[in-house]
């Protein structure tokens, strides 16, 4: 009987050269992934010092992590699993600090400056409307918890699938899609008065 074989990690020559220790190698995987894992981290942390402080992090436990990668999955889903679990990490311990507001947070976390018409910025009104429906969206998405934002940012922002995310994070593609579903109910609940006002 045929047996068919996991396909190739596209990174694996990358891979074996960082566990030999060529710096340059490991930097090529981090220009590869890092524009990807710090959307990550900044659409979970809402900060950006803070990404830029749990990236390193990030990348510095990836690093001394190589030996222990066996190409079970891929590398890329590897490097998403440690991202995933420091940024918890990170957030549980940021939830223990004396209360952090929404004015310490970025007020355009997650809106990427690419999806904005740039007619919008010649028009001082369609600004400030913009500007609030940020702020609202912002509001919607801290008060998700953890789990539920997560997916939110991996499927709808970062443009994983379901199979990608249950990888991640170690769990079930129909986990994956009831906690979907639930964060975007409490997501359009918690816009759509405002949506309502300003649309």
């Amino acid at each position: 009987m045929l047996r068919l074989s996991r396909p190739e990690d596209p990174d694996q020559d990358l891979i074996i050269r960082s566990q030999q220790g060529d710096t340059r190698a490991f930097d090529a995987l981090i220009l590869k992934y890092g524009d990807k894992l710090y959307g990550l981290v900044y659409n979970m942390t809402c900060h950006k010092e803070d990404t830029h402080d749990l990236l390193q992090d990030i990348f510095a436990r990836a690093y001394r992590s190589l030996d222990k990668f066996r190409g079970h999955a891929s590398f890329y889903t590897w490097l998403y699993q440690i991202a995933v679990n420091q940024t918890l990490n990170f957030l549980k311990k940021r939830k223990r600090r004396t209360g952090i507001s929404l004015n310490d947070l970025d007020a355009s976390a997650w809106l990427e400056p690419a999806l904005v018409d740039n007619a919008i910025e010649s028009n001082p009104e369609r600004q400030s409307q913009l500007h609030h429906l940020q702020r609202k969206l912002n509001e919607a998405m801290t008060k998700l918890s953890e789990p539920h934002r997560l997916v939110v940012t991996l499927f709808d922002i970062q443009g994983m699938s379901h199979a990608e995310i249950a990888k991640v994070l170690s769990t079930s593609e129909g986990t994956i899609r009831s906690r979907l579903h639930y964060a975007h109910l409490q997501l359009q609940s918690t816009l759509q008065e405002t949506w309502e006002e300003r649309f």
